[in-house]
Parts: C-alpha cells; sequence; structure tokens
C-alpha cells in the first residue's frame, strides 16, 4: 500500500515566537508539506515559518475559519496526483503537541475512521492551559452535539486528521470561530465516522486572541452555539 500524502495547515496569527518550534516538533517523514496560512499578522509569522521549512500563504481576512479554507484551497488547488489523502489542523501557538500526529493518523490509516478529533478533555492538560470559559463552552457544545447526534463527543480540539474526500464531502463554509464545530457537526449529519484520541495539551506561547479577552470569547461562544443550532 503506498504511503497516504498528509498534508498539515497551521492558521497563524502572531505566532513569531511559537510557530518554529511548531514546526521543528511535527515528526520528520510523515507530512509532505506543511502549509502555515499567516493570517493577517504583523509580526513576522510568516518569516519565521518560512524559515522553518513550510510552505507560506498569506490571507488577510482576519478568521480562524478563512486561514483553513485557504491553505484547502491551495492543498487541493493542484493536480489529483498532488492533492493530500488526508489534512491534519494544527494551532500555531504550540499549545498542541504535534509529536502526537500520528496518534490521529492511525484510525484513518486502519480504516477505522474519516475523522479524528484530538482530545484535549481525555488526554493531560497543563494546568491553566484551558481556561474556566473555554472548558464550560467545550463542555456545552460537546453535550449539546451528543443530545442531537447521540455520539461522545468530549471535545471541539483543533488537532484534527481527516481524509480527503470526508474533509470534500463535509463541505467547509465557516470563516471564524465556527469552524471546528461545523466540522463536526456535518460530519455527524453525513454519517462520517468520528472518534476521539488522547491528546496532551500545554499552555500556548503568548495571549490567545479568543480566549484571552472579553469580545473573543463571547464572540467565539456565540458563533459555535449558533453554529450547531443553524444544523440542528
Amino acid at each position: 500500500m503506498p504511503q497516504p500524502r498528509v498534508s498539515v495547515i497551521i492558521p497563524a496569527h502572531n505566532e513569531a515566537g511559537a510557530i518554529g518550534l511548531v514546526l521543528t516538533e511535527i515528526p520528520a517523514g510523515l507530512a509532505q508539506e506543511v502549509i502555515v496560512v499567516d493570517n493577517n499578522s504583523t509580526d513576522n509569522t510568516g518569516e519565521m515559518a518560512r524559515a522553518g521549512g513550510a510552505t507560506v500563504l498569506r490571507e488577510p481576512r482576519p478568521g480562524y475559519g478563512y486561514a483553513c479554507l485557504a491553505g484547502m484551497a491551495h492543498a487541493f488547488g493542484r493536480p489529483q496526483s498532488e492533492q493530500p489523502d488526508i489534512v491534519v489542523f494544527l494551532d500555531g501557538d504550540h499549545s498542541d503537541f504535534p509529536e502526537q500526529m500520528p496518534e490521529l493518523l492511525a484510525p484513518l490509516l486502519r480504516g477505522e475512521a474519516d475523522l479524528v478529533i484530538g482530545s484535549r478533555a481525555l488526554g493531560v492538560r497543563e494546568k491553566g492551559s484551558l481556561l474556566p470559559q473555554q472548558r464550560f463552552g467545550n463542555w456545552l457544545a460537546a453535550r449539546l452535539l451528543n443530545l442531537r447526534y447521540g455520539g461522545t463527543v468530549t471535545d471541539l480540539g483543533p488537532f484534527r486528521a481527516v481524509t480527503a474526500p470526508a474533509l470534500l464531502r463535509i463541505g467547509m463554509e465557516d470563516k471564524t470561530y465556527g469552524w471546528t464545530v461545523e466540522m463536526q457537526v456535518k460530519a455527524a449529519r453525513l454519517g462520517l465516522r468520528t472518534v476521539e484520541v488522547p491528546v496532551r495539551y500545554r499552555k500556548r506561547i503568548g495571549t490567545s486572541k479568543v480566549s484571552g479577552t472579553v469580545r473573543g470569547t463571547l464572540g467565539a461562544g456565540y458563533k459555535i452555539l449558533w453554529t450547531i443550532f443553524k444544523y440542528w
């Protein structure tokens, strides 16, 4: 069986202090391409990512979803023979552990899943890595997803892997905070096989643009709930 082509997409906004570390911790030889989407940064995130060997794209429109969509457009905008078989999404703030990528890929490679979510709730978390509002928001969103679709979701973690056919079938649209939950809601609606694997989580480098501000927290919470009920 040929080695599957893996593309890693990392949205990054002002992550100059972290992105280099993230890139060095991705297991060597695992991904055919690592795409860092510089999402309207005002620091040298793009230069640091390029120095780390990544393909760097510039997305001037602020928004997590905008950045992910830009990475997908690049990955799938090539001839079929060069497109990925699997796409991994990973944050650029060094809160995830990129060395756990093989654990996320394993269920996909065994043919047991279409989408794998790295669950911080099931894994070991560094104290203070998830703020109270994040823990509550994840708990509430997971409860709603399980209530509606009968699953056992525990997290909306950004560290995830998905097969290319499943990702294209899902048809991602969200431009901002609803990206992760949209993927999980649509996967459930389509009957795709979603599994969770425990992942470690640590304090991010720098201040969160979402949970680190009242505006970001409220905006993310509203968008996540709105997305869930939009597809209810």
